[in-house]
């Protein structure tokens, strides 16, 4: 049980961390982040709307309390990574597929891993 528990803080933190510093790559606009969605066929406002989301989803899922909150964070993040392998690979960018899958696997880690207490309807 100890060893799932450090899994998950693990994955988690490493999850929140990628989701919160990509918030804020979108929100700020860096020039990669905009290349990367101008490659992809996006508008560039795009980045916002995912900054605005990515940034309180990655405080929730380390933030105790707020289950229903961190399962829409998962669901987003998820959504979020799965729709950026698609689209790496609808534009044949093969290469870039790498990241996203590997982040999405990360979540899906984090979230099979989480502890009775971080579970809508689990053990309080």
């Amino acid at each position: 049980m100890r060893l799932k528990t450090i899994f998950y803080w693990i994955t988690t933190i490493l999850i929140a961390f990628e989701t919160f510093a990509g918030g804020i790559l979108d929100l700020t606009h860096s020039l990669r982040v905009r290349d990367v969605v101008a490659s992809l066929g996006y508008p560039v406002y795009v980045l916002a709307i995912l900054g605005i989301c990515k940034i309180p989803g990655a405080i929730v899922l380390v933030i105790p309390g707020f289950l229903r909150f961190k399962e829409w964070a998962y669901a987003g993040i998820s959504f979020e990574l799965f729709g950026a392998a698609v689209s790496q690979a609808f534009c044949g960018h093969r290469s870039e597929l790498i990241t996203p899958v590997v982040l999405l696997g990360l979540t899906l880690v984090s979230w099979g891993l989480r502890p009775p207490n971080r579970i809508l309807g689990g053990a309080s």
